[in-house]
Protein backbone atom coordinates (compact mmCIF):
# COMPACT_ATOMS: atom_id res chain seq x y z
CA UNK A 1 0.00 0.00 0.00
CA UNK A 2 1.31 3.35 -0.91
CA UNK A 3 2.43 5.97 1.49
CA UNK A 4 1.75 9.21 1.09
CA UNK A 5 4.07 11.87 1.92
CA UNK A 6 2.55 15.40 3.79
CA UNK A 7 0.98 17.79 1.27
CA UNK A 8 3.77 19.80 0.47
CA UNK A 9 5.64 16.94 -0.72
CA UNK A 10 2.74 15.72 -2.97
CA UNK A 11 4.62 15.10 -5.72
CA UNK A 12 6.97 12.85 -4.01
CA UNK A 13 7.01 9.20 -3.46
CA UNK A 14 8.35 6.84 0.03
CA UNK A 15 7.74 3.60 -0.40
CA UNK A 16 9.27 0.83 1.25
CA UNK A 17 8.96 -2.47 0.05
CA UNK A 18 9.65 -4.81 2.90
CA UNK A 19 10.08 -8.63 2.62
CA UNK A 20 7.13 -10.75 2.64
CA UNK A 21 7.29 -14.43 3.87
CA UNK A 22 8.13 -16.48 0.50
CA UNK A 23 8.55 -14.39 -1.79
CA UNK A 24 11.36 -14.87 -4.48
CA UNK A 25 13.57 -11.85 -5.63
CA UNK A 26 12.71 -12.22 -9.44
CA UNK A 27 13.40 -10.10 -12.68
CA UNK A 28 11.00 -10.63 -15.74
CA UNK A 29 12.17 -8.92 -18.86
CA UNK A 30 10.63 -8.05 -22.23
CA UNK A 31 11.22 -6.41 -25.83
CA UNK A 32 9.35 -5.49 -28.42
CA UNK A 33 10.28 -3.84 -32.01
CA UNK A 34 7.13 -3.80 -33.22
CA UNK A 35 6.43 0.02 -34.75
CA UNK A 36 3.21 0.27 -33.48
CA UNK A 37 2.15 1.34 -29.53
CA UNK A 38 -0.51 -1.03 -29.37
CA UNK A 39 1.66 -3.99 -30.72
CA UNK A 40 4.35 -3.16 -28.86
CA UNK A 41 2.28 -3.09 -25.74
CA UNK A 42 0.77 -6.27 -26.79
CA UNK A 43 3.70 -8.45 -26.97
CA UNK A 44 5.39 -6.90 -24.00
CA UNK A 45 2.30 -7.86 -22.24
CA UNK A 46 2.38 -11.57 -23.81
CA UNK A 47 6.05 -12.07 -22.85
CA UNK A 48 5.84 -11.00 -19.49
CA UNK A 49 3.04 -13.24 -18.68
CA UNK A 50 4.85 -15.73 -19.64
CA UNK A 51 7.79 -15.64 -17.22
CA UNK A 52 4.80 -15.12 -14.46
CA UNK A 53 4.84 -18.30 -12.10
CA UNK A 54 0.99 -19.47 -12.17
CA UNK A 55 -0.45 -19.64 -8.40
CA UNK A 56 -4.16 -20.27 -7.44
CA UNK A 57 -5.48 -17.13 -5.70
CA UNK A 58 -8.29 -16.79 -3.37
CA UNK A 59 -11.67 -15.24 -5.23
CA UNK A 60 -11.42 -11.49 -4.65
CA UNK A 61 -7.36 -11.75 -4.01
CA UNK A 62 -5.57 -9.16 -6.40
CA UNK A 63 -2.61 -10.20 -8.31
CA UNK A 64 1.03 -10.31 -6.72
CA UNK A 65 2.30 -6.74 -8.10
CA UNK A 66 6.19 -6.33 -8.99
CA UNK A 67 7.58 -3.56 -6.80
CA UNK A 68 9.12 -1.80 -9.80
CA UNK A 69 8.44 -1.53 -13.61
CA UNK A 70 10.96 0.52 -15.61
CA UNK A 71 9.94 1.24 -19.11
CA UNK A 72 12.59 2.33 -21.79
CA UNK A 73 10.88 3.41 -24.89
CA UNK A 74 12.55 4.57 -28.31
CA UNK A 75 11.59 8.56 -29.39
CA UNK A 76 10.13 7.09 -32.65
CA UNK A 77 6.69 6.34 -29.98
CA UNK A 78 7.43 10.58 -28.80
CA UNK A 79 3.46 11.53 -30.20
CA UNK A 80 2.75 8.44 -28.47
CA UNK A 81 4.13 8.24 -24.86
CA UNK A 82 0.95 9.42 -23.16
CA UNK A 83 -0.84 6.75 -23.95
CA UNK A 84 2.13 4.28 -23.18
CA UNK A 85 1.96 3.84 -19.49
CA UNK A 86 -2.06 3.82 -18.91
CA UNK A 87 -2.01 1.07 -21.30
CA UNK A 88 1.10 -0.76 -19.37
CA UNK A 89 -0.33 -0.71 -16.11
CA UNK A 90 -3.74 -1.65 -17.39
CA UNK A 91 -2.32 -5.33 -18.18
CA UNK A 92 0.67 -5.28 -16.04
CA UNK A 93 0.49 -5.35 -12.21
CA UNK A 94 2.83 -3.24 -10.78
CA UNK A 95 3.01 -0.97 -7.83
CA UNK A 96 5.16 1.96 -9.34
CA UNK A 97 6.80 2.75 -12.48
CA UNK A 98 9.95 4.63 -13.60
CA UNK A 99 12.01 5.13 -16.93
CA UNK A 100 12.57 7.72 -20.05
CA UNK A 101 12.60 7.56 -23.78
CA UNK A 102 15.53 7.18 -25.32
CA UNK A 103 17.32 7.77 -29.02
CA UNK A 104 17.49 3.99 -28.56
CA UNK A 105 16.39 0.83 -26.58
CA UNK A 106 18.42 -1.74 -24.37
CA UNK A 107 16.24 -5.07 -23.82
CA UNK A 108 16.35 -8.31 -23.34
CA UNK A 109 13.88 -10.71 -25.77
CA UNK A 110 12.11 -13.41 -25.84
CA UNK A 111 15.37 -15.42 -26.92
CA UNK A 112 16.80 -14.48 -23.59
CA UNK A 113 19.33 -12.74 -25.26
CA UNK A 114 19.87 -8.91 -25.04
CA UNK A 115 19.57 -6.92 -28.00
CA UNK A 116 20.65 -2.93 -28.42
CA UNK A 117 17.95 -1.11 -31.05
CA UNK A 118 19.38 1.65 -32.04
CA UNK A 119 17.39 4.44 -33.83
CA UNK A 120 13.78 2.10 -34.41
CA UNK A 121 10.45 2.13 -32.71
CA UNK A 122 11.27 -0.31 -29.58
CA UNK A 123 9.68 -0.71 -25.90
CA UNK A 124 11.44 -2.52 -23.21
CA UNK A 125 9.59 -3.38 -19.82
CA UNK A 126 11.59 -5.11 -16.67
CA UNK A 127 9.50 -5.88 -13.73
CA UNK A 128 11.84 -6.26 -10.49
CA UNK A 129 10.49 -8.33 -7.29
CA UNK A 130 12.76 -7.31 -4.55
CA UNK A 131 12.41 -8.61 -1.04
CA UNK A 132 13.73 -6.78 1.52
CA UNK A 133 13.94 -3.59 -0.64
CA UNK A 134 13.25 -0.30 0.71
CA UNK A 135 12.22 1.82 -2.38
CA UNK A 136 12.08 5.87 -2.43
CA UNK A 137 10.23 7.56 -5.69
CA UNK A 138 11.02 11.07 -6.62
CA UNK A 139 9.97 13.37 -9.27
CA UNK A 140 11.87 17.02 -8.99
CA UNK A 141 10.81 20.12 -10.92
CA UNK A 142 14.44 20.93 -12.55
CA UNK A 143 14.08 24.91 -13.10
CA UNK A 144 14.17 26.02 -8.92
CA UNK A 145 17.24 24.07 -7.52
CA UNK A 146 18.08 24.67 -4.02
CA UNK A 147 21.32 26.81 -3.29
CA UNK A 148 24.47 24.62 -3.71
CA UNK A 149 25.72 26.98 -0.93
CA UNK A 150 23.62 25.91 1.50
CA UNK A 151 22.11 23.43 3.55
CA UNK A 152 22.21 19.45 2.38
CA UNK A 153 19.16 19.25 4.54
CA UNK A 154 17.14 21.79 1.86
CA UNK A 155 18.40 19.07 -1.15
CA UNK A 156 16.94 16.31 1.05
CA UNK A 157 13.73 17.83 1.41
CA UNK A 158 13.48 19.28 -1.96
CA UNK A 159 14.10 15.31 -3.69
CA UNK A 160 11.66 14.07 -0.71
CA UNK A 161 14.09 10.40 -0.10
CA UNK A 162 15.64 10.01 3.28
CA UNK A 163 19.46 9.55 2.63
CA UNK A 164 19.74 7.08 5.47
CA UNK A 165 17.69 4.55 4.01
CA UNK A 166 19.36 4.60 0.35
CA UNK A 167 22.16 2.92 -0.54
CA UNK A 168 21.96 3.31 -4.90
CA UNK A 169 20.26 5.78 -6.55
CA UNK A 170 18.35 5.40 -10.06
CA UNK A 171 18.37 8.94 -11.70
CA UNK A 172 16.97 9.73 -15.14
CA UNK A 173 16.84 13.78 -16.58
CA UNK A 174 14.87 15.28 -19.42
CA UNK A 175 17.05 17.05 -21.65
CA UNK A 176 14.99 20.37 -21.19
CA UNK A 177 15.86 20.14 -17.65
CA UNK A 178 18.42 23.14 -17.11
CA UNK A 179 21.23 23.04 -15.12
CA UNK A 180 22.10 19.23 -15.29
CA UNK A 181 25.53 19.44 -13.86
CA UNK A 182 24.37 21.47 -10.72
CA UNK A 183 21.69 19.13 -10.26
CA UNK A 184 23.81 16.60 -10.18
CA UNK A 185 26.22 17.79 -7.69
CA UNK A 186 23.48 18.54 -5.60
CA UNK A 187 22.75 15.40 -5.34
CA UNK A 188 26.05 13.86 -4.63
CA UNK A 189 25.98 16.76 -2.01
CA UNK A 190 23.11 15.73 -0.19
CA UNK A 191 23.21 12.10 -0.84
CA UNK A 192 27.09 11.26 -0.36
CA UNK A 193 28.33 7.81 -0.45
CA UNK A 194 25.33 6.77 -2.65
CA UNK A 195 26.12 4.90 -6.36
CA UNK A 196 23.97 7.09 -9.21
CA UNK A 197 23.76 5.52 -12.31
CA UNK A 198 21.57 6.91 -15.04
CA UNK A 199 21.10 8.81 -18.06
CA UNK A 200 19.42 11.93 -20.07
CA UNK A 201 16.67 11.02 -21.90
CA UNK A 202 16.26 11.35 -25.34
CA UNK A 203 15.05 14.65 -27.71
CA UNK A 204 12.09 14.74 -29.06
CA UNK A 205 9.72 17.40 -30.89
CA UNK A 206 6.44 16.58 -28.90
CA UNK A 207 5.36 19.29 -26.31
CA UNK A 208 5.50 17.21 -23.13
CA UNK A 209 8.39 16.00 -21.25
CA UNK A 210 10.56 12.24 -22.02
CA UNK A 211 10.56 10.70 -18.49
CA UNK A 212 8.01 8.04 -17.05
CA UNK A 213 6.66 8.49 -13.52
CA UNK A 214 3.65 6.44 -12.14
CA UNK A 215 1.24 7.37 -14.73
CA UNK A 216 2.76 10.34 -16.06
CA UNK A 217 5.08 12.25 -18.69
CA UNK A 218 7.28 14.46 -17.28
CA UNK A 219 9.97 16.61 -17.62
CA UNK A 220 12.45 17.52 -14.63
CA UNK A 221 13.81 14.84 -13.41
CA UNK A 222 12.74 11.36 -12.13
CA UNK A 223 14.66 8.79 -9.79
CA UNK A 224 14.80 6.00 -7.31
CA UNK A 225 16.25 5.70 -4.15
CA UNK A 226 17.25 1.85 -3.76
CA UNK A 227 18.02 0.25 -0.35
CA UNK A 228 17.15 -2.22 2.42
CA UNK A 229 18.92 -5.85 1.09
CA UNK A 230 19.44 -4.09 -2.29
CA UNK A 231 21.67 -2.18 -4.35
CA UNK A 232 23.28 -1.24 -7.36
CA UNK A 233 26.78 -1.54 -8.61
CA UNK A 234 28.06 1.00 -10.90
CA UNK A 235 30.54 0.36 -13.71
CA UNK A 236 31.74 3.01 -16.11
CA UNK A 237 33.42 2.22 -19.42
CA UNK A 238 34.97 5.17 -21.00
CA UNK A 239 35.88 3.50 -24.19
CA UNK A 240 38.88 5.23 -24.40
CA UNK A 241 42.69 3.95 -24.23
CA UNK A 242 45.78 6.87 -23.47
CA UNK A 243 48.70 8.21 -26.21
CA UNK A 244 51.48 9.68 -24.74
CA UNK A 245 52.45 10.19 -20.94
CA UNK A 246 50.50 11.49 -18.10
CA UNK A 247 51.02 15.54 -18.07
CA UNK A 248 50.63 18.33 -15.47
CA UNK A 249 49.03 21.49 -16.54
CA UNK A 250 51.10 24.55 -15.26
CA UNK A 251 49.22 26.72 -16.95
CA UNK A 252 45.65 27.17 -17.23
CA UNK A 253 42.61 29.41 -17.36
CA UNK A 254 39.42 28.00 -16.91
CA UNK A 255 38.60 25.03 -19.58
CA UNK A 256 41.74 26.24 -21.77
CA UNK A 257 44.82 24.45 -21.31
CA UNK A 258 47.74 26.90 -22.19
CA UNK A 259 51.00 24.68 -20.86
CA UNK A 260 51.60 21.41 -19.80
CA UNK A 261 55.11 19.40 -18.72
CA UNK A 262 55.96 15.46 -18.72
CA UNK A 263 59.10 15.13 -17.08
CA UNK A 264 61.57 17.35 -18.83
CA UNK A 265 59.11 18.21 -21.59
CA UNK A 266 57.28 21.38 -21.40
CA UNK A 267 55.08 23.10 -24.06
CA UNK A 268 51.96 24.27 -25.11
CA UNK A 269 49.33 21.56 -25.28
CA UNK A 270 49.56 21.56 -29.52
CA UNK A 271 53.23 21.14 -29.42
CA UNK A 272 52.91 17.96 -27.10
CA UNK A 273 50.48 16.23 -29.20
CA UNK A 274 52.43 16.63 -32.11
CA UNK A 275 55.53 15.08 -30.43
CA UNK A 276 53.27 12.06 -29.21
CA UNK A 277 51.91 12.12 -33.01
CA UNK A 278 55.56 11.33 -34.39
CA UNK A 279 55.50 8.49 -32.40
CA UNK A 280 52.12 6.80 -33.49
CA UNK A 281 51.98 4.71 -36.00
CA UNK A 282 49.48 5.59 -39.66
CA UNK A 283 46.79 3.56 -38.16
CA UNK A 284 46.52 5.66 -34.91
CA UNK A 285 47.85 8.75 -36.59
CA UNK A 286 44.13 8.65 -38.65
CA UNK A 287 42.27 7.91 -35.67
CA UNK A 288 43.61 10.91 -33.73
CA UNK A 289 41.28 13.16 -36.14
CA UNK A 290 38.24 12.28 -35.56
CA UNK A 291 38.45 10.14 -32.29
CA UNK A 292 40.88 12.23 -29.99
CA UNK A 293 39.86 12.84 -26.45
CA UNK A 294 41.51 14.41 -23.10
CA UNK A 295 41.86 12.90 -19.93
CA UNK A 296 41.05 14.77 -16.87
CA UNK A 297 42.30 13.02 -13.42
CA UNK A 298 40.24 13.37 -10.59
CA UNK A 299 42.38 12.38 -8.08
CA UNK A 300 45.91 11.89 -7.37
CA UNK A 301 45.81 8.19 -7.81
CA UNK A 302 43.86 5.00 -7.83
CA UNK A 303 44.66 1.57 -7.60
CA UNK A 304 45.50 -0.16 -11.12
CA UNK A 305 44.27 -3.19 -12.20
CA UNK A 306 43.26 -5.99 -10.34
CA UNK A 307 46.98 -8.07 -10.84
CA UNK A 308 49.12 -5.11 -11.97
CA UNK A 309 50.03 -3.92 -8.57
CA UNK A 310 50.30 -0.38 -10.20
CA UNK A 311 48.83 2.98 -9.30
CA UNK A 312 46.95 5.06 -12.09
CA UNK A 313 45.65 8.44 -12.37
CA UNK A 314 41.56 8.41 -12.39
CA UNK A 315 40.61 9.93 -15.83
CA UNK A 316 37.33 11.41 -16.76
CA UNK A 317 37.54 11.51 -20.78
CA UNK A 318 36.36 14.75 -22.14
CA UNK A 319 35.81 16.32 -25.58
CA UNK A 320 38.59 18.72 -27.08
CA UNK A 321 36.25 21.31 -27.80
CA UNK A 322 39.13 24.06 -29.61
CA UNK A 323 42.52 24.69 -31.03
CA UNK A 324 44.41 28.43 -30.74
CA UNK A 325 46.61 27.96 -33.43
CA UNK A 326 48.14 31.50 -32.52
CA UNK A 327 49.27 29.95 -29.35
CA UNK A 328 48.84 26.36 -29.06
CA UNK A 329 46.30 26.32 -26.61
CA UNK A 330 43.33 23.61 -26.29
CA UNK A 331 39.72 23.97 -24.62
CA UNK A 332 38.72 21.34 -23.03
CA UNK A 333 34.75 20.59 -21.96
CA UNK A 334 35.94 20.73 -18.50
CA UNK A 335 37.64 23.56 -16.37
CA UNK A 336 40.91 22.28 -15.25
CA UNK A 337 43.30 23.89 -13.03
CA UNK A 338 46.99 24.07 -12.10
CA UNK A 339 48.59 21.11 -11.34
CA UNK A 340 46.22 18.87 -12.26
CA UNK A 341 47.01 15.51 -14.36
CA UNK A 342 45.96 15.14 -18.08
CA UNK A 343 46.08 12.99 -20.55
CA UNK A 344 45.46 12.55 -24.59
CA UNK A 345 43.09 9.91 -25.35
CA UNK A 346 42.03 7.93 -28.22
CA UNK A 347 38.59 6.15 -28.31
CA UNK A 348 37.91 3.13 -30.64
CA UNK A 349 36.09 -0.02 -30.32
CA UNK A 350 39.09 -2.03 -29.18
CA UNK A 351 39.91 0.39 -26.90
CA UNK A 352 36.35 0.22 -25.63
CA UNK A 353 36.26 -3.90 -25.76
CA UNK A 354 39.48 -3.98 -23.68
CA UNK A 355 38.07 -1.65 -20.98
CA UNK A 356 34.79 -3.48 -20.87
CA UNK A 357 35.92 -6.68 -21.08
CA UNK A 358 38.25 -5.60 -17.47
CA UNK A 359 36.07 -3.83 -15.82
CA UNK A 360 32.38 -6.26 -16.25
CA UNK A 361 35.14 -8.58 -15.63
CA UNK A 362 36.43 -7.45 -12.35
CA UNK A 363 32.96 -7.44 -11.49
CA UNK A 364 31.79 -10.72 -11.79
CA UNK A 365 34.71 -12.06 -9.71
CA UNK A 366 33.64 -9.70 -7.23
CA UNK A 367 29.81 -10.14 -7.16
CA UNK A 368 29.18 -13.50 -9.09
CA UNK A 369 25.73 -13.45 -10.38
CA UNK A 370 23.62 -9.92 -10.45
CA UNK A 371 19.74 -9.98 -10.72
CA UNK A 372 19.91 -7.47 -14.10
CA UNK A 373 21.70 -5.31 -15.44
CA UNK A 374 20.83 -1.53 -16.43
CA UNK A 375 22.78 -0.14 -19.31
CA UNK A 376 22.94 3.53 -20.00
CA UNK A 377 24.70 4.41 -23.88
CA UNK A 378 26.06 7.09 -25.43
CA UNK A 379 24.17 7.28 -28.75
CA UNK A 380 27.57 7.61 -30.08
CA UNK A 381 28.15 3.79 -29.41
CA UNK A 382 26.68 0.90 -30.59
CA UNK A 383 26.98 0.09 -34.28
CA UNK A 384 28.96 3.61 -34.53
CA UNK A 385 31.68 2.20 -32.55
CA UNK A 386 31.19 -1.09 -33.28
CA UNK A 387 30.45 -1.38 -36.84
CA UNK A 388 27.71 -3.79 -35.52
CA UNK A 389 24.26 -3.72 -33.02
CA UNK A 390 24.72 -5.23 -29.71
CA UNK A 391 28.30 -4.86 -29.04
CA UNK A 392 28.08 -3.68 -25.26
CA UNK A 393 25.27 -6.45 -24.36
CA UNK A 394 27.31 -8.99 -25.77
CA UNK A 395 30.50 -8.50 -23.63
CA UNK A 396 28.55 -8.47 -20.71
CA UNK A 397 25.96 -11.31 -21.76
CA UNK A 398 29.73 -13.72 -22.38
CA UNK A 399 30.40 -12.87 -18.70
CA UNK A 400 27.14 -12.89 -17.20
CA UNK A 401 24.94 -15.60 -19.48
CA UNK A 402 21.30 -15.39 -19.53
CA UNK A 403 21.64 -11.95 -17.18
CA UNK A 404 18.65 -9.82 -17.90
CA UNK A 405 19.87 -6.20 -19.27
CA UNK A 406 17.49 -2.89 -19.92
CA UNK A 407 18.04 0.43 -21.22
CA UNK A 408 18.36 3.17 -23.25
CA UNK A 409 21.05 5.02 -25.08
CA UNK A 410 21.32 8.55 -24.09
CA UNK A 411 22.31 12.03 -24.66
CA UNK A 412 24.78 12.00 -21.75
CA UNK A 413 25.42 9.59 -19.52
CA UNK A 414 25.38 9.57 -15.63
CA UNK A 415 27.69 7.30 -13.61
CA UNK A 416 30.55 7.77 -11.21
CA UNK A 417 34.03 8.08 -11.74
CA UNK A 418 36.87 8.25 -8.39
CA UNK A 419 33.47 8.46 -5.75
CA UNK A 420 32.04 11.75 -8.30
CA UNK A 421 28.89 11.30 -10.25
CA UNK A 422 29.59 12.91 -13.62
CA UNK A 423 27.51 13.46 -16.76
CA UNK A 424 29.76 11.58 -19.53
CA UNK A 425 29.66 11.29 -23.08
CA UNK A 426 30.51 8.30 -25.58
CA UNK A 427 30.00 6.08 -22.33
CA UNK A 428 28.39 2.72 -21.76
CA UNK A 429 27.33 3.44 -17.30
CA UNK A 430 26.07 0.15 -16.20
CA UNK A 431 24.25 -0.62 -13.24
CA UNK A 432 24.04 -4.12 -11.97
CA UNK A 433 21.11 -4.95 -9.13
CA UNK A 434 22.58 -6.95 -6.05
CA UNK A 435 20.64 -8.70 -3.64
CA UNK A 436 23.41 -7.59 -0.63
CA UNK A 437 22.40 -8.18 3.42
CA UNK A 438 25.08 -7.18 4.85
CA UNK A 439 24.23 -4.07 6.61
CA UNK A 440 25.87 -0.59 6.00
CA UNK A 441 28.42 0.45 8.66
CA UNK A 442 26.87 2.85 10.98
CA UNK A 443 28.32 6.83 10.18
Amino acid sequence: MAVRLPAQLARRWSLPWRARRGRVARCRTALSRAVALELAVAEIVRDLSRQTPRRPRLPGQAPQLADLALVFCSTAFASDLQRLLPLLREAIPARHWLGCAGGGVVGTGPDGLPHELEQQPALSVTLLDLPGADLQLFQLEGDALPDLDGPGQQWIQWVGADPQRGRSMLLFVDPGCPAINDLISGLDYAYPGIAKVGGIAGQHSATHGSLFFDDRVVGGAVGCLIGGRWRIEPVVAQGCRPIGPVFAVEKAERNVLQLLSAGDQRGTPVACLQAILETLPPAEKELVRNSLFLGVARSSFQLGGPDDGLQRPAFLVRNLIGVDPRNGAVAVAERVRVGQQVQFQLRDAGASRQEQEQLLGDLQRRVGQPLAALLFACLGRGEGLYGRADGDVELAGALFPRLPIAGAFCNGEIGPVDGTTHLHGYTASWGFLLDDPTPEPEV
